[in-house]
């Protein structure tokens, strides 16, 4: 197959309106973001904070991000999609990336958190902008693209490295966060200029224009029914919990366990980044097309049971195996390229599109909610053996295996190939 006619290429050529402007400005953030995303923890650990400290700050961010999340549905639909993306992203991102780029301590720390927090509001915002006006039968491909983009940085995490081993950590993060100040503000104002409000967000706006916010946070108990009523929005619920847990402890703990246990230097952990970007890129365009149309329960079996092949390989590597814990990121790679563009897209398709936002604050809201008490439970099982938080999470990757195959039983539209079951024989009894 030719390069130009493969699927993730045709739909990037021919992408319209909001989608066209979201995916194609995705890479100013993305990039700087994942420069210095694998650098997180260590860096607060250079200001002599502990496991337990930086579990709590993650921790504190989640609180924030539950408030933000329940606030996030009625802002969106009082202020418009495209207004309250503008908005948010720069008050969630740009101002603290600086602050990041400046700390000193772990006050500062808990602020950044706090305000980088906001950007549940936008990330609902932002999801609306994105998917509303967009033909469903895309969108796997177009979830497809905004994660290429994020993984542009393969091509940049080496000089990262290289700085960090010349300048050390802490002058390098400073760098590198306000390197991403900068870009991510001209990627918010870049967005802003090339879409427009989404027909749901103008009749939101519309039906919202008399109504306070108060009054319209009270309507939250319709919207709350309406979700306990859908199996299927729960399940994905469910799901999506399991990954956020999981989530917010590996991204937390990994490069704590990387350097504190298997004695690998700090300016060496930006190999694994461009080799999980590398796999990534090629598995995005040679396995993506093929499950794109695909029922969702086998593909979603596979990444959850790759993601506990990669934890249990990570917690059992001996010290300096960098072959071994390569191999480690590039299983946790290709399972999170299969299961995140499934859970994105199951989403999208198991909600009420007429209540869209408000379903994806309140989804939003359980699901931080639930997940808040992990940044600080995983400091202290972190505190106490470094495995302990891997461990969790194999836990929680076995309950979601065993959601998606309840989740798989479910009746499903006719026509709807991602949620229909596949035709498969009764077990015997």
């Amino acid at each position: 197959m030719k390069l130009s006619s493969h699927p993730l290429i045709l739909t990037l050529k021919n992408l319209t309106g909001n989608a066209r402007g979201a995916v194609f400005t995705e890479p100013l953030w993305g990039i700087p973001y994942n420069l210095y995303a694998p650098y997180i923890s260590i860096y607060m650990q250079a200001f002599n904070l502990t496991d337990s400290q930086i579990g709590l700050i993650v921790s504190i961010g989640l609180v924030g991000q539950i408030i933000f999340s329940l606030l996030s549905g009625v802002i969106t639909d009082k202020l418009g999609r495209k207004r309250t993306t503008l908005i948010f992203d720069i008050l969630s991102w740009s101002v603290p990336t600086f602050i990041w780029a400046i700390a000193q301590n772990f006050t500062y720390f808990v602020v950044a958190a706090i305000i980088n927090s906001l950007w549940r509001i936008t990330h609902n915002s932002w999801s609306c902008v994105l998917v509303e006006d967009t033909d469903p039968d895309l969108l796997v491909d177009i979830y497809a693209w905004i994660y290429i983009a994020g993984q542009m940085a393969v091509f940049f995490a080496p000089l990262a490295g290289v700085f960090i081993n010349k300048f050390g950590l802490v002058p390098t993060m400073r760098g590198l966060y306000l390197f991403a100040c900068v870009m991510m503000t001209a990627k918010f104002l870049i967005m802003n200029a090339m879409v427009t409000e989404t027909r749901q967000g103008m009749i939101r706006m519309q039906e919202t224009r008399d109504q306070s916010l108060w009054s319209m946070l009270g309507e939250y108990r319709r919207v709350l029914r309406q979700i306990l009523a859908t199996p299927q929005t729960l399940y994905t619920l469910g799901i999506m919990l399991i990954m956020s847990i999981a989530t917010t402890v590996n991204g937390t703990f990994w490069a704590i366990l990387v350097t504190a246990k298997l004695h690998i230097p700090a300016d060496h952990i930006a190999l694994y980044p461009f080799a999980r970007s590398v796999v990534m890129l090629i598995f995005f365009f040679i396995v993506i097309p093929r499950v794109r149309s695909m029922h969702f329960r086998n593909p979603m079996l596979l990444g959850l049971g790759g993601y506990i092949l990669a934890q249990a390989l990570l917690i059992t590597i001996p010290e300096k195996n960098y072959l071994l814990l390569l191999l480690s990121v590039l299983i946790e790679t290709c399972s999170y390229a299969v299961l995140g563009t499934q859970i994105d897209r199951m989403l999208v398709v198991t909600v009420d599109a007429e209540e869209r936002a408000r379903i994806l604050a309140l989804l939003l809201v359980i699901q931080v909610a639930l997940t808040s008490p992990f940044g600080w439970i995983g400091g202290l099982l972190s505190s106490i053996n470094r495995d302990l938080p891997f461990l969790m999470n194999i836990v929680f990757y076995l309950v979601g295996i065993a959601l998606v195959i309840r989740a798989s039983r479910l009746p499903a539209p006719t026509g709807n190939k991602f949620l229909q079951a596949e035709a498969v024989e009764p077990p015997a009894r």
